[in-house]
């Protein structure tokens, strides 16, 4: 069996990928697809997702069978399903609960907000694409800090990452690009500080994949 991941290394959703695979210690090939290029538009991409996001997880089995999954939360739940070895999701039903309801308050709430995508359209339109952004990210935050704060432990719901701190990372990542002060959340920036310690999260950081851009 092989893994191949289509992915931006800047993008929030393909980082988070990257640390649930890397939290999984498996291997993968790795495609980048530069969205400042376009390529994500390329029929070679839109064959694999209509949508033309990333990331894109391409699953090779030994018999040649190759299955295609897109949306981060889906491939991030079908790892800790088919490896349940450092799951990704606690056993409780009331915490697995939990621990959706924030990875989707940055995954629908914030992240629409700051895609590439939406910012162009906005920017096209005369809005303050920063501004409008940040606004979105900060709204977002202030959530998530909330409704973590009865369920962290060293991370965002207990004592060892999860699906929550996969997104939670990149969330961070990406707000610091549009200048908010992490600091104004010590809850997240605690999280942030234990998760960014372990090995799997350096492994998956943007400046540390072989398309990142550091100019």
């Amino acid at each position: 069996m092989k893994l191949v991941l289509h992915n931006y290394w800047r993008s929030s959703a393909s980082y988070r990928t990257r640390i649930g695979l890397a939290l999984k210690q498996l291997a993968y090939a790795y495609v980048p697809v530069n969205l400042r290029d376009g390529e994500q538009h390329g029929d070679a991409h839109k064959a694999k997702n209509p949508l033309e996001f990333v990331p894109v997880l391409e699953i090779v089995e030994d018999d040649g069978t190759v299955r295609t999954l897109t949306q981060s939360l889906a491939i991030l739940e079908y790892l800790d399903e088919r490896w349940p070895e450092a799951p990704l999701l606690p056993r409780d039903a009331y915490l697995r609960a939990r621990t959706r309801a924030l990875a989707e308050i940055i995954n629908s709430g914030i992240q629409p907000h700051q895609n590439l995508a939406t910012l162009k359209r906005l920017k096209a339109l005369g809005v303050n694409e920063q501004a409008y952004a940040q606004g979105y990210i900060e709204r977002g935050l202030v959530a998530y800090e909330r409704l973590a704060a009865d369920v962290a432990g060293h991370f965002s719901v207990g004592d060892l990452p999860t699906l929550a701190d996969c997104a939670l990372i990149p969330q961070l990542y990406a707000a610091r690009r549009f200048s908010l002060d992490i600091a104004r959340f010590p809850l997240l920036a605690a999280i942030e500080e234990r998760c960014l310690a372990l090995p799997a999260f350096v492994a998956a950081a943007p400046d540390r994949q072989v398309d990142a851009v550091t100019s």
